[in-house]
């Protein structure tokens, strides 16, 4: 028959191992930024701004009555373009 001690951490040493299994795999992933072509700035919002805005009415219906204004949002105008690959110039 094994001593009570080690049978209680042998126990608690799989608890503690099952346990942060279970945190990290049930840990939700990062939200993903979702860029929408409409941002409004301002004073208030900084740059780019608030970009929440699929139409530029929506924007300037937000932006009614505020020191703020619309605009592109520069990362969905300029965001990264595909690289174009070098020509193959021989060796």
């Amino acid at each position: 028959m094994q001593p009570f001690t080690k049978l209680t951490s042998t126990a608690v040493a799989a608890m503690l191992g099952t346990a942060a299994f279970v945190a990290i795999a049930l840990t939700p992933a990062p939200a993903t930024a979702q860029d929408h072509p409409y941002c409004l700035q301002g004073r208030q919002w900084g740059y780019p701004g608030k970009c929440d805005f699929t139409s530029y009415g929506q924007c300037q219906a937000t932006a009614s009555g505020t020191d703020s204004y619309c605009d592109v949002n520069p990362r969905f105008a300029y965001g990264s373009q595909p690289q174009r690959r070098r020509a193959y110039d021989g060796w």
